[in-house]
Order: structure tokens, then C-alpha cells, then sequence
């Protein structure tokens, strides 16, 4: 092993190191890895830019503008309040409605901004029932990376393995949608069994369910429309992009920018609202594997795994699968994913068959990041919202819960993924 690759290797366990344990913020600890990487020689800048997806980006970038804006209209609240009374103020059916709410919508836009919306509305429900919102965000953060996995731009995961395997969002919701809707409904099974005897709410508690008008949650009814006739737009041409030719992320930036246009809202506070410490965080991390690839490590590991399976596509499948499922559920898994990408890809180059690889990295990426606390970045920011309004979800008590369904769903996707191929 040359100095090259020590070096780079030392660089990419201290940056991981510092994500895993948090003494470092993972945006900072990520940029002082990518710029180490370029101070150490590992890679000159523009070769380290040519290693960063701008299409992942792009995606990420216009969906948090889209959302930012149609947020305003007050489209979430609505749905969270129309949904409380139509299940009456039962504290399970409003559990599994929101379950359901959570999952469709961390498919169609992105499970990080869906539990953004979705958390503090929980709690605010939950408050007038007078219930303990803890379980339903567990079993949101739950529902939130079961219903990412299903399409391209539901789970950062998913948009980075679509832009390097050039698979459209329909590929997504064919291979993966099957088996996404089978989790859901067995996880609301298991959710019925750890919850479904504690949720109980005096009449008096439904009843001020039952008062609530949901029609006074619409800020911006004008908005309102625009929102749902652009979000059917973005939608049509995801769906569609590998037949009209379009990547992505200029589907997503154009839906953004259109509503940006037409939304009359504050620019410069739409503009503040993107996580750009989630972009910067991205983009370091891009740089820093670009970096395990130029020096040749990613092209060792790929070899060290098709002699261990001595190339045998269902045995290297079901090994990514849980490889990624277990290392997901304790780092988050965008810097494991970004990892894998290029592995995945060396091995294609190598003569192996990768279709199945990609989506068992898609399944125990994201359905990985259930297991623990820190799995994903959904779980984290639920867990920050919950915290914020004084319910805390500990490591501990969300671990009980998490890992075991985590398991189970890693469990139903390998019988998936060995009747599949």
C-alpha cells in the first residue's frame, strides 16, 4: 500500500469517525476531508469536482426550493388536520393515517422535508389528545424511510444511485414499489402489537379533534393550486425523463424555479430555508471517495469482494444488501452509499452483472437507516423536532423498536430480491 493510499484512507476515517461519534459537526468534519484531500495531493480540485454528482445535487436543490414554497400555503397542515377528524380522534387510526401520509409523501418529495412537515403537527395533534407523541414519530421516522426507498427522489440514497446507475424514477417504483408496500403493511402489524393497546384518549380529547377546521390551515389558496398543479408536472417528468431525455435534476430545478415565479413569495427567505449545510455536506463527500478513486482503493475493494464470491451475483447481492443494512444503521448512509457507488460500478466494469447490486444497495441503505437513531438523516431531524417541543426520542428506546424492524424488512427484501433475480 503506497503513502498515497494511506493517506487517503487516514482521511476518510477520521471523517467518518467524526460523523459517527458527532464531535464535529458532519458538514464541517466532510469539507475539512475534501479539503485535506486536495492539500495532501490526493487529488487535484478540478479532478475532485469532477467527482461530484451535480445531478444529486441538482435534485436535492430543487426539491428543497419546490417545498419551501408550496409550505407556505399551508397544503400540510390541511392534510394533517383533514386526516385527525376523518379518523374521529382515534389515536390508532390517526396513527396509521399518519403512517400512510408519511410514507407517500417521503416518496414524492424527499423523507427529510416530509418529517419536517409532518413532526410538528404530530405534536400538535397528540397534544390535544393528550398522548405522548414519541411512538407515532418512532413510527414515523420508521414509515418515512420504508416509503423513500420506493421511488428515485424519495431517499438521498436513491437519488445518488439513480444518477450513477442511470435508472429513471419508474425503474425505481417498478423493482422497488412491490416490496415497499408489503413492508408498510407488515410494519403497521407490528406497530399494532407494540402500540395499539397504549393508545387510549378520553371522548372529550376526540371531540376537540372534531372541532378543528381544517379550511383555516390554507394560508394561500392561490398557492394552494399552483403548488399541486406543478407537483403533478414535476412528478409527470420524473416519470418520464429517461424517454424525453431530461436528467432529473433539471425536472426538479425547473419546478422550483417555475414556482418561484409564479408563488409571490420572499426569494431571499426561500433561499434561507435550503439546508445548504446538507449540499456543502453532499458535495465534500463526493470529493473525499473521488479521492479512495483516483489512489485505486475502490478498485481493491471491488476485486477483494467478487474473489470472496468468487463473482456470483446472487451471494454478492444478498452481501451488499446486509452489509449495507447493518453499517446504515449506525452511519448515516449517504457517506456509505457515495462509498459503494463507485465499487459498484468497478465491479460493472469488471464483467459482473450490477442490476441486482443496485437495488439491494437501495434496500439496505435505506431500510438500514431504521435500525438505529443515527441511521439516517430523517430519523435525526425527527428526533431534533421532538427534542425541540419537549419529547425526546433517546438512542435506547428507539433502538427497542427500530433495529428489530429493521431486521424484519431486511429479512422480506431478501426473499424478494432472490425471487426477483
Amino acid at each position: 500500500m503506497g503513502t498515497e493510499q494511506i493517506i487517503a484512507i487516514v482521511i476518510f476515517s477520521l471523517v467518518m469517525l467524526a460523523i459517527i461519534t458527532e464531535k464535529i459537526n458532519r458538514c464541517v468534519a466532510a469539507l475539512s476531508g475534501a479539503l485535506l484531500m486536495v492539500l495532501f495531493n490526493i487529488l487535484p480540485m478540478e479532478v475532485g469536482l469532477s467527482h461530484v454528482d451535480f445531478n444529486t445535487i441538482g435534485v436535492l436543490i430543487g426539491m428543497m426550493l419546490f417545498v419551501a414554497v408550496v409550505k407556505n400555503s399551508g397544503l400540510f397542515e390541511y392534510i394533517a388536520i383533514f386526516t385527525a377528524k376523518k379518523a374521529k380522534g382515534d389515536p390508532w387510526k390517526i396513527m396509521v393515517s399518519f403512517i400512510f401520509i408519511t410514507a407517500i409523501l417521503s416518496a414524492v418529495l424527499d423523507n427529510v422535508t416530509t418529517v419536517l412537515l409532518i413532526g410538528p403537527m404530530t405534536i400538535v395533534i397528540t397534544h390535544i389528545l393528550n398522548l405522548n407523541p414519541v411512538p407515532f414519530l418512532i413510527t414515523q421516522i420508521i414509515a418515512s424511510n420504508i416509503g423513500g426507498t420506493a421511488t428515485l427522489i424519495g431517499d438521498p440514497p436513491n437519488i445518488m444511485i439513480g444518477s450513477a446507475a442511470n435508472l429513471s424514477f419508474t425503474d425505481f417504483v417498478i423493482n422497488l414499489g412491490p416490496v415497499v408496500v408489503l413492508l408498510l403493511f407488515v410494519v403497521i402489524i407490528c406497530f399494532k402489537f407494540i402500540f395499539g393497546k397504549k393508545l387510549i384518549v378520553e371522548e372529550s380529547h376526540k371531540q376537540n379533534i372534531l372541532s378543528l377546521d381544517e379550511n383555516k390551515a390554507i394560508k394561500d389558496k392561490a398557492l394552494l393550486i399552483k403548488s399541486i398543479v406543478v407537483m403533478i408536472f414535476i412528478l409527470l417528468g420524473f416519470t418520464l425523463h429517461s424517454i424525453i431525455h431530461i436528467e432529473s435534476s433539471i425536472i426538479a430545478l425547473t419546478g422550483a424555479t417555475i414556482m418561484l415565479m409564479i408563488g409571490n413569495q420572499d426569494i431571499d427567505e426561500i433561499l434561507a430555508s435550503i439546508e445548504w449545510s446538507t449540499i456543502v455536506f453532499f458535495i465534500s463527500l463526493f470529493i473525499i471517495v473521488g479521492g479512495l478513486q483516483e489512489v485505486g482503493i475502490i478498485n481493491d475493494l471491488a476485486t477483494a469482494l467478487i474473489n470472496a464470491t468468487k463473482g456470483n451475483p446472487i451471494l454478492t447481492m444478498l452481501i451488499i444488501l446486509w452489509i449495507s443494512a447493518i453499517v446504515s444503521s449506525f452511519l448515516d448512509n449517504i457517506p456509505f452509499v457515495a462509498t459503494l457507488i463507485p465499487l459498484i460500478l468497478t465491479m460493472e466494469a469488471q464483467g459482473i452483472d450490477v442490476v441486482p447490486l443496485w437495488w439491494a444497495t437501495s434496500l439496505g441503505a435505506c431500510l438500514g437507516g431504521n435500525g438505529t437513531l443515527i441511521g439516517a438523516s430523517a430519523n435525526i431531524v425527527l428526533a431534533n423536532v421532538g427534542q425541540k417541543h419537549g419529547y425526546p426520542i433517546t438512542f435506547k428506546n428507539y433502538f427497542k423498536i427500530g433495529f428489530p424492524i429493521m431486521i424484519l424488512t431486511i429479512i422480506i427484501s431478501t426473499a424478494y430480491l432472490i425471487l426477483k433475480f
